[in-house]
């Protein structure tokens, strides 16, 4: 529980190799937008070897955005025990997102869109801004500037400064053309004069 660590917003998660860091990460990052937080991991992955087959795997995550609360659970693909009768079954990859006012968004894809929506971020840059990890803080630092711009202007919604700038910049190269013609035309004049 997040919540007991106060409003600062900046954790540090430490512990010895195998204690479970990387698996706080991913239980996160799963329930967010249905994938690893890592490249080498994969939801299938998720499932320990040893849960037994009547065991159900999920993860749900209940997180605030914006003085709004949401929960979210996801279930990745597995074999599980049949319902009736004996042996296994695959249990399908499906996800669920409650929002705020209790409507319920169940396809993965629509609930992977909608977080998106809510957090202004896509996966990859949640995992480079939000869970910094083994030194993926260094990427980010050493992320080509284009691409820095584009994660903080994600990040703290600056997007419209950036077209108002390209506005300004079109409009200026609109009145510097306009002056030109002005001066040619006043040099033409004043040529005339002679």
């Amino acid at each position: 529980d997040f919540d007991k660590l106060g409003t600062q917003g900046i954790y540090l998660i430490t512990g010895d190799t195998g204690a479970g860091k990387t698996t706080i990460f991913d239980a996160i990052t799963y329930a967010l937008y249905g994938e690893a937080s890592g490249k080498y991991r994969k939801s299938d992955m998720f499932r320990s070897k040893y849960a037994d087959n009547a065991t159900d795997t999920f993860v749900e995550l209940k997180f605030e955005c914006k003085q709004k609360q949401y929960i979210i659970k996801r279930v990745p693909r597995y074999e599980r025990a049949k319902v009736r009768g004996e042996g296994t079954t695959l249990q399908n990859e499906s996800a669920e997102l409650t929002m705020e006012d209790g409507r319920i968004i169940t396809k993965t894809t629509e609930v992977t869109r909608e977080v998106e929506a809510i957090l202004g971020v896509n996966k990859e840059q949640f995992t480079q801004i939000a869970m910094i990890a083994q030194g993926d803080f260094l990427k980010l630092l050493l992320a080509e500037t284009k691409e820095r711009q584009k994660i903080f202007r994600d990040l703290f919604g600056t997007g419209r400064y950036l077209r108002m700038q390209e506005k300004l910049k079109a409009d200026a190269s609109q009145l510097e053309q306009q002056r030109g013609q002005a001066g040619r035309s006043i040099r033409q004049y004043r040529e005339g004069i002679r």
